[in-house]
Order: structure tokens, then sequence, then C-alpha cells
């Protein structure tokens, strides 16, 4: 294998529950019901697309741009008001074995949060090139659409063979396999493994530890 696709949240980050708390905060005070329980059933997802569908399914009507930036904005403000969040646990030492190996390190996430795509480099190590990141800005549909998994297996020119996804979220992994790529989940979350099972993953670890022990006995 030679690339590599990490998702961002849950899987560099360990962001997600700070997510959760800012997304059940933010829409529950717009009036519409979403639990912290269904930000992570929704991760993966662009916020965008989180946003529309909750309207949708509270008011039956399309929302406007306007409004879904608005509310968007407001919870990057609450995840920001959080304080900062640090890399998951392991990750660096996968990270670091995969740039020894000189293989292609690839960032598919469904973020537009700027103050975790922006800083990627200091918060988690200089692991991170801008030509291989397709994020929330870079698609049209996002996971569990394939098209960022697509257009990351486009980008890198490599075969399918030799590219390898790693999510942590059951909608990536969804779209991970909708576009044919190998698929690794470790679980970071609160999900049971069967979830991820149930979308297809290849694999599914418990920990960073055991992701690196798998890759450096197969790459």
């Amino acid at each position: 294998m030679q690339a590599f696709f990490f998702d961002q949240d849950g899987i560099l980050y360990d962001s997600m529950p700070k997510h959760a708390r800012a997304w059940a905060q933010v829409m529950q005070a717009h009036g519409y019901d979403f639990s912290e329980e269904d930000c992570f059933m929704n991760e993966g997802r662009t916020g965008k697309d989180v946003i529309r569908e909750a309207i949708w399914e509270l008011e039956h009507r399309e929302a406007t741009e306007d409004e879904i930036w608005d509310i968007y904005e407001e919870k990057g403000r609450a995840f920001v008001a959080q304080g900062e969040v640090g890399p998951i646990e392991g990750v660096i030492d996968v990270l670091r074995f995969l740039k020894k190996n000189k293989k292609d390190i690839w960032v598919v996430t469904g973020s537009a949060q700027a103050s975790l795509l922006d800083n990627l480099n200091t918060k988690i190590g200089p692991f991170f090139d801008r030509t291989r990141m397709v994020t929330a800005f870079d698609v049209t549909h996002g996971k569990p659409d394939p098209e960022p998994y697509l257009k990351a297996w486009d980008k890198s020119k490599q075969p399918k063979k030799d590219c390898c996804v790693i999510e942590n979220a059951p909608l990536g992994v969804r779209s991970a396999k909708a576009a044919g790529l190998h698929t690794i989940a470790v679980n970071t979350g609160p999900l049971a493994d069967i979830a991820l099972w149930n979308e297809g993953a290849d694999q599914v670890f418990a920990s960073m530890s055991d992701l690196l022990s798998w890759l450096k006995e197969n790459i």
C-alpha cells in the first residue's frame, strides 16, 4: 500500500466529544431535536448536510445558504469555546511509521472547521500537505457519498489496490467502501464495533496501537 487516506475528527484529532457537545448545544438552541449521539451517527457528513437535513425534518423546507452558514459558524464558535484539542492517542506513532516508510499521507474529511484544518501540522505534526487534502470545500456530495474518497484516490494517481482508508465513523466507512477502497476502522468513539462492521469495514481495531501493529506486519 502506498496511499493512506485519513479521516480527520476521531482519527487524527481527539475532537469528537467536543463536536458532539457543540452540535447538540447549537441545534437544540435552534429548536432541532439533535443529541450528542446523533452527532456520532452523522459523523462524516458535511456540516451543511447535517443542518440541511435537520431543517427539512423539522420544517419540511429547504434551508437557505445564509441560515446554513449562520448555524455552522455558531457551531464552530461553540466548538472553539471548549478549548484546545489534541491528537488521538497513538496516531502520531502511526503517522511517523508511514512517513518513515515513504507512504503518501492524505486527509479526507467532511470538516470545514478552520481551527482544525489550518493547524494540522502544528497540533498533530509535520505530516500534511494541503495538496493531499479533500475537505468539505472540495466536494459537492460529502460522506456517505463516495465522492470524497474517489476524489482523493483520483488525485493520488495510485491503483485502488495500493490505497487504504483509516476511518472511525460508520458513514465514513460506507463512503470509502462505496469508492472501492480497502477500509480500516479504528473505533475511537462510543459506538459498538458492529456499526463499523455493518458498513463493510475490512478490519476494525480498538486503538491506534493495534493499527500500528497491523501496519508493521502488512506493509
